[in-house]
């Protein structure tokens, strides 16, 4: 039996493929993949030892997406590592072994559309992998590549002590730490910290040695601090800002507001450098920023909106009821037509990350 830790919030993405679907609305996770497949084939093709001993004797080469998601976009990121490896093996005329893709995310992620949407081609044989990557998976040194796209700055679980009235800590009127206090930033980054090395001890066990992982994630621009400059940050502040006016219509509690928050923290290089250096279980090989395509597009507040519904649906439901879904974001897009400009300017500043890191031999 594998190990387990304690119980995990999950919020799985809007399931389905219906309009208003994750698997509708996730063009720019699915752009996220897109620019780094560049840093994938780059990654295999300098990276990859294939006369390690671990990789060079294994009759099926194991890849594994954690946080993989319903819809079509993990087929791409998967595609991208297989077409690498593949591309390495021929280029020293040797042929490549069958592969094995381990599709990995909560149990209640919609794994249904998911497996409905795999690609025909039958380059690889495919498992569903369900459980919090929060914890061991899968069978130790089973996977010889390890991808993670888009699900790191989803920490395990809300601070405790955002939660707590006494506390210096706790939110009140906000669902996230954009616009507040020390204590309350502090409270989610030593979370993403703990998270942070949990997911690292257990990849590392999955791992064999000297196998890689590629992690994409959204984060701080080089030389910001506050979350609430950014893009991102913004569009948590007003989801929060449509929430309290909700609680002024009596719609909602506005105690139910100050319970409610956004178990998501987006961190700096250095945040990440010092997890994985403490961590000491990878070696950082390439670290840097993506250009993601879509942000060189006008803002559209429609898809926009629509995006941030199709990922924040179930944690709203969860908290406050579907009963509310719609009125939320007719207030929440309104608010991004007001904000329209503000948001053409800043979202250019915001930041996705790749980190390429391979599992230390010892």
């Amino acid at each position: 039996m594998a190990p387990t830790t304690e119980t995990q919030e999950a919020y799985p993405m809007k399931g389905g493929d219906g309009l208003t679907s994750y698997s509708q609305n996730s063009t720019y996770q699915r752009g996220v993949i897109d620019a780094a497949k560049d840093v994938i084939v780059r990654a295999v093709e300098e990276k990859l030892d294939l006369t390690n001993p671990n990789i060079n004797s294994c009759t099926s080469f194991r890849i594994a997406d954690y946080g993989c998601s319903t819809g079509p976009n993990t087929f791409f990121g998967m595609q991208n590592v297989v077409d690498a490896v593949e591309l390495k093996y021929h280029s020293i005329q040797q042929s490549p072994p069958e592969f094995q893709v381990f599709f990995n995310d909560h149990v209640d992620n919609d794994f249904n559309i998911l497996f409905k949407s795999i690609p025909p081609s039958g380059q690889y044989f495919a498992a569903g992998v369900p459980g919090s990557f929060y914890q061991r998976v899968l069978p130790k040194a089973s996977v010889h590549f390890a991808h993670c796209s888009y699900a790191l700055h989803w920490i395990s679980k809300v601070p405790k002590e955002i939660q707590d009235k006494t506390s210096p800590a706790w939110n009140k009127g906000k669902i996230h730490y954009t616009g507040v206090g020390k204590h309350v930033t502090k409270a989610y980054f030593v979370q993403f910290q703990k998270d942070m090395d949990i997911f690292l001890k257990s990849r590392a066990e999955e791992l064999v040695r000297g196998g890689l992982m590629v992690l994409l994630l959204p984060g701080l621009p080089k030389g910001e601090t506050l979350f609430s400059k950014t893009g991102a940050g913004m569009l948590h502040a007003l989801l929060g800002a449509s929430l309290m006016d909700l609680a002024k219509t009596g719609a909602i509690d506005e105690d139910k507001v100050d319970s409610f928050n956004l178990p998501q923290y987006h961190p700096s290089a250095e945040d990440l450098e010092m997890v994985i250096e403490m961590n000491n279980c990878f070696s950082i090989e390439s670290f840097g920023t993506l250009d993601h395509p879509m942000r060189h597009l006008p803002f559209d507040v429609k898809r926009t909106s629509a995006q941030v519904r199709a990922i924040m649906e179930a944690i709203v439901t969860d908290h406050f009821g579907s009963e509310i879904l719609d009125q939320l974001f007719e207030i929440y897009a309104k608010k991004l037509t007001e904000n329209y400009l503000v948001f053409e300017k800043e979202i250019r500043k915001d930041c996705d990350m790749f980190l390429v890191l391979k599992r230390k031999s010892y």
